[in-house]
Formats: structure tokens, sequence, C-alpha cells
């Protein structure tokens, strides 16, 4: 009688493991898909909407796998039971707008009360039906799985979709919690990444029904944070963003490098125009009369027989850099009319690599600036320039070129495509001017200026891209274009009047959008490109025309509190101070950074050693009972490795045994009921030794798991008592020996 009834609580111990490690699975599934509604309604509704949405799934998947056993709703068929919860959703919708709309209780409970109960009502109720289908399609199908899985990945995308392309301040309700706090908002989207990528890698392995997740859930763990290491020393992954005119790329690569035509980045430009590509810090108020910002960072001033493109000859563009700065660079030693112009220093931070540096209209010295964020900035310097605050007196009567320049010089920024339509179509546009502007370069080029602000149509769709002279295509044509085709037009005219010109390209950032900051944000819709003039000493003036007639819209929502965050990192005083010390001579790595990441990673690594521990130890307190038997024999190993004791290489598991049964004759008990109970195991039970393990080990299929549990208990019992006390608590402390035992 005493034998059945203690089989029988140990059957009932076991079941009850089995039960409530179901339940557990239960909970981890129900709060993994209460996070992932709760993200994706969190864009689409209230605080207390999305809340009450997580709180609906989590209620209605413990109900569901409730149900499951004891329940006969989800024994329902499929079309039924989504039938039924399709008129839940539809009347509960009917009764929230009522709800909303009834001036009584408006009056009653206020306007702001019953709005969020109405969405509290609503999201509660769409978010437990999806659960509950969810969990059904899981519990009737093989692939049931499968949508559970895609509703968490569809969740986590979708809401950081929006942050794709250098969207830093996207999507907006992440965006604005980060930036009206001044944090920046990529540290948020990682954490939600990292916890997108352990939902997803728990719920796969719980339903092929992996019993070894806690040691899987640390790997990925540690495999996140090493991300974060990442991070901290190579930087935030940058978008490639649409080529613009050869603005962005591979830094110091060149624009010549791109041989595709300027005429065909029009064509895709489109959706990343709002991506943020750098902030400009002003360390001196400046206003430009024109009311835009022009920040050059190439020039197409060399005729390559097609079309203008970069200068290869190095007596042309002098003014412009190619590389970065690692030390001073000194553009150009005298700028003309300096009595005209005005010192202007910034700071630039890239967010997105750049072929080359730029500048305000005429830089002359660009320096290696404090880079106070290495994961948002890519590169960091500080540019000098002379910008000019010319007014048309100072303009008009200036002959065109410089008397400084050789005969190739003036050769070059004035070669242009043999079309005599150009000549023909410049002068019939000049001939208009009063006598005292006929011969002045400044006012031809405004005259013609005039002429296509006036008629020309900006469009981003257009048919000269493949024409063998797109701007002759344009000019002659539709006059549809944008930048590239104006600037391309213009600057033939100019040099087909014998005025040396050239394209000009990089940004132009409308000066409004500084909204009285000293910072600016540029982004890939800023980039531009214009036509510029030379004029003796003066040097290049920018003639830029404006259509006022558009078929596209290039206005961007305003980004204030994106630009004064950047400016706010870019100003860094601490990291001036650091930059200083660099500069002196100071070591370039920081020690103190690189001990603390690799103390944070000991300690990620230390915490995944005794996660493993404590999971091969324990398991077999819930592990399905035909694994018992590998499992307890498992945790025996490791038990007798964390106090020195392994089997040697190339003994066998019944020498091992026999070994160490003298001090410890419980594990010979546990080796013998392993071998006996391992399938495909070549055991003789006449081979062990006497004590009547043989009788024990014929027992070994049948045994329950309370029986392989206390034997595991016995094994230890015998272990500590046989060691001294400070060998029992290394053994307790060892974090590896599971690494040992085989």
């Amino acid at each position: 009688m005493s034998k059945a009834m203690s089989k029988t609580i140990s059957q009932i111990s076991s079941n009850t493991s089995v039960t409530s490690g179901k339940l557990i699975q239960g909970l981890i599934r129900a709060l993994i898909l209460a996070l992932a509604c709760w993200v994706l309604s969190t864009p689409l509704t209230t605080v207390t909407g999305s809340t009450a949405a997580a709180i609906g799934c989590l209620l209605a998947c413990l109900w569901a796998d409730r149900q499951q056993r004891t329940g006969t709703l989800l024994q329902l068929r499929a079309p039924a039971l989504f039938l039924m919860l399709a008129l839940a959703l539809v009347l509960i919708s009917t009764m929230t707008s009522l709800l909303v709309q009834s001036a009584v209780l408006a009056n009653l409970l206020g306007a702001i009360v019953l709005y969020q109960s109405g969405q509290s009502l609503f999201w509660f109720t769409l978010a437990a039906a999806v659960a509950i289908a969810l969990r059904h399609t899981a519990r009737r199908h093989s692939w049931g799985a499968l949508p559970e899985l895609l509703f968490v990945a569809c969740a986590f995308v979708i809401t950081l979709a929006a942050h794709q392309r250098g969207m830093i301040d996207r999507p907006y309700f992440i965006g604005d919690f980060a930036l009206i706090r001044g944090l920046d908002p990529t540290t948020i989207l990682m954490a939600i990444g990292v916890a997108a990528v352990l939902a997803l890698a728990i719920l796969l392995m719980m339903e092929n029904q992996h019993r070894r997740l806690p040691y899987h859930a640390s790997i990925l763990g540690v495999l996140c944070f090493s991300l974060l290491f990442y991070v901290q020393f190579f930087g935030l992954p940058t978008p490639q963003l649409t080529n613009d005119l050869g603005l962005t790329g591979t830094e110091g690569s060149g624009s010549s490098a791109n041989n595709d035509s300027p005429f065909r980045d029009g064509e895709n430009n489109a959706s990343d125009r709002e991506a943020p590509v750098a902030i400009v810090l002003f360390r001196d108020d400046y206003e430009p009369a024109g009311g835009a910002y022009y920040f050059r960072e190439s020039a197409y001033s060399e005729f390559n027989g097609t079309l203008l493109w970069t200068a290869e000859n190095p007596d042309l563009d002098q003014d412009l850099v190619d590389r970065f700065p690692s030390s001073p660079i000194d553009v150009s030693n005298e700028v003309p009319a300096q009595q005209l112009r005005r010192r202007v220093t910034t700071t630039i931070g890239l967010l997105a690599p750049h072929r080359s540096p730029f500048g305000l209209d005429a830089p002359v010295r660009f320096e290696p600036a404090p880079n106070p964020n290495s994961l948002r900035f890519r590169q960091t310097f500080t540019v000098e320039s002379m910008v000019p605050e010319f007014e048309f007196p100072d303009l008009v009567g200036r002959k065109a070129g410089s008397s400084t320049w050789t005969l190739q010089q003036w050769a070059e920024y004035l070669e242009m495509p043999d079309d005599p339509r150009y000549g023909e179509f410049a002068r019939q546009l000049t001939a208009t001017l009063r006598p005292e502007f006929a011969d002045d370069p400044y006012a031809k080029a405004m005259a013609i200026k005039a002429w296509l602000d006036e008629n020309g149509i900006y469009s981003l769709k257009n048919e000269h891209a493949y024409a063998a002279d797109p701007a002759a295509s344009f000019l002659f044509g539709d006059l549809t274009g944008y930048c590239v085709h104006f600037a391309y037009s213009a600057t033939y005219l100019y040099r087909s009047l014998g005025i040396p010109a050239r394209v000009g390209v990089g940004y132009s950032v409308p000066a409004a959008n500084r909204a009285g900051g000293s910072a600016l944000l540029i982004q890939a819709v800023n980039g531009h490109a214009w036509p510029e003039i030379y004029l003796e000493d003066l040097g290049w003036v920018i003639v830029d025309p404006a259509p006022r007639q558009t078929l596209v819209d290039m206005s961007v929502d305003p980004q204030d509190s994106l630009q004064q965050l950047l400016g706010d990192m870019l100003r860094d005083d601490a990291a001036f101070q650091a930059f200083l010390q660099d500069q002196a001579g100071a070591p370039a790595i920081n020690w103190a950074l690189t001990l603390r990441v690799l103390a944070a990673l000991a300690f990620a690594l230390l915490l995944l050693a005794y996660a493993i521990k404590i999971y091969r130890g324990s398991c077999i307190t819930w592990a399905d009972e035909r694994e018992l038997y590998r499992l307890a024999y498992r945790a025996a190993l490791d038990t007798l490795a964390a106090h020195g004791m392994v089997r040697r290489t190339g003994e066998s598991r019944e020498a091992f045994a026999r070994r160490i049964s003298q001090p410890l004759p419980a594990f010979q008990t546990l080796s013998d009921w392993h071998l006996a109970s391992a399938p495909g195991y070549a055991f003789d039970p006449s081979l062990l030794m006497a004590g009547g393990t043989a009788s024990a080990s014929s027992a070994a299929p049948g045994l329950n798991r309370q029986q392989w549990l206390q034997q595991v208990a016995a094994l230890r019992k015998q272990l500590h008592s046989r060691q001294r006390w400070w060998q029992n608590v290394l053994a307790t402390a060892h974090p590896l020996p599971w690494l040992q035992s085989r």
C-alpha cells in the first residue's frame, strides 16, 4: 500500500512540475504578445489605449491557454470563432462611438475621461480578439506558430520602419519622447530592437519545444550586449542615402569616382529627402542676404566632351578641398574683396559619410574638430569662411574672369558643348538690357536667371536624363527639370557669352530653418546644384535660378527639436577639452572606456556561465521524464567536476563509476541507472560491481522523477560530507564545471 501511495505521489509531483513548466511558457508567450500589441498600438492611440491593448492581449492569452484544456470556446471551428470575434469587435466599436458622442456622459465624466475610456475599451477588445485568434490557430494547426511569429515581427518592424534612411527622430512617438528630454532616440530604438530579437527567438524556441530555453536565451542576451559594445567602439550603422549629386558616399573617394550622370539623381531622391545628413554649429552670427545658406562641397567645371564634370586639372577650382582635415588646411592665401566679406566660423558634424568636406561660400581654412559623440557623428571639422556681403553696386561694372588666369584656365572655364543654340539664345535673352548694362557680365547673368525663373518648371520627373546633352534637351525642350538642369543650362548660357562659369554642388538651406538658434540641420532635401560666375576682384558669385513654377513639394516638416539636440551634442565642451589633450599628445586609446567595456563583457560572460550552470542543475525538476536519465547523469557530472572529479580521456562511463564508487556510492547507482536507460547503449548488468546495483539498473527504465532527484541529492550530500568547507565553497562558486564534465 505504501509503495503504491509513494508511486502516486511521485506521479503527481512529476505532473505538477510539467504543468508548472507549461504555465511558465504560456506566461512568457503572453507577455511577448502583449509587448507586441503595446508596440503596435502606441503610435495609433493614447497611452491609456496602448496600455489597455497590452493588458487585453495578456489576459486573453492566459485565458486561451486555460481554455485549451478545460474550456469549450476554443473547440469551435475557426470560421465560427472568427465570426464571433468580428461581431464582438463591431459591437464594441459601435458602443465606443456612441459613448464618445454622448453629450450627457461628457458633461458628467468630462470629455477627456470619456475619450480615454472609449480608447481603452476598444483597444482592449481588439487586442484580446487578436490574441484569441492567434492562440486558436496555433493550437489547431501544425503551422499555427507562424502567425504569432509574424505578428510579433511585424509589430516591431512596422514601428521601427520610420527610422530607416537616417530618420533619427522617427517614429515620432519615440523621437518626441527622447528629444524633449535631450536624449538620443537611437538609444531607445536599440533597446526595442534587442527586445524584439529576444522575443522572437524565445517564441520560436518555445514553439519548437526546445528544453534548453534558458541556455539559448542567455546566449542571445550576450549577443545583444555584444551589439551594444560594438556600437560603442565602431559607431551606429548609417543608412546608405541616395547618391544625390555625388555628395554622400565613401569619404575621400572624390566625386570623380562616380561615373553616373548627375542628371539621373532626381529619379531616386524623393523618398530620402527628410534624412538628416549634417548639423552646422555657427560660432559667429550670420544671416545671408539671399535668404539661404550655400555650402559648397564640389564643383563641375571641366568639360569632358559630354558634360561638365569634376576638374582633374589642378589649376582649376583651387578653392575646393577633396580630403577631410587631419591637420589644418589653408585653402587660399588670397581671397578677393576681403573688405566686402566677413569671416564666419562654423563647426560641422556629418551624420552620413560624405566624399569631401564642405563650407560656406568661400572657405579659407579647414581644421579637425573634437567629435563629442563618435556614435552619432561620422566626421567633425571646423571651417573658416569669408562670406560675401555684396550689394548690387559692388557686382555691376566688374569684368568677367581674372587677369591672373592663364590662357588654359580661361579656356577651361569657357568650354562647353558645340551647340550654337546656346549662344544664340543667350544673346537673345540679353538683347533687351539697357545700354549701360549691355556689356556687364553680372547684368547678363541676372537676365538669364530671370528668364529661367519665369519660364522654368521644377520637377523631379523628366525625360532629359538619357539625352546626349540633357541640358539642351531641357532648355530647348519642355523646360521641366530640377536643380541640375537649371544649373547646367545657366552655366552653358553664361559661358556662351564669355563669362567664366561653373556648377557648384553642395547644400542650400533656407535661413529660416535656423529658427533663431546657433545650429542648422542639413537634410538630404537640401542637396543642390547652382551656377556660379567669376567676377574680377570678387571671385565666384552665385547666380542661382529659382523657378516660380513647381510640380513637386520639396518642403519638409520643421525639425527644431532634432536640430537643437544635435547642436547640443556638437557643442559639448567636455569633448573639446578631451580633443585638446589628444592634440597635445595624449594617448589615442581611451583606456578607461576600454577597461569598462571589457569589465562589463566579462561580467556578462560570468552571468552567462552561472545561468548555464543553474539551468543544467535544475532542469531535471521540470523536463520530460524520457530525458531524465540523461539530464540527471549530466547534473551529477557537473557536480563532480565542480569538486575536481572528472572522467579521464579514454575512460569509459563504467570505469569512471567504479573509480569513484568507494567514496561516492550514490554515483555508482546513478551511473547504473543511466547506462540501463540509455537507448542503444550496450550495457551488461553482470559486469557491474556487487551490492545490488544490477537489480537497481534493471529497474531503471521504470524510475520516476522523484527517484532521480533523490539520487542526485544523495550524491551531493555525500560530496559535501567528504569535502572540507572551503572546498565546498569553491565548488559552489565554480562557474564553469559544465565545460569540464563529459
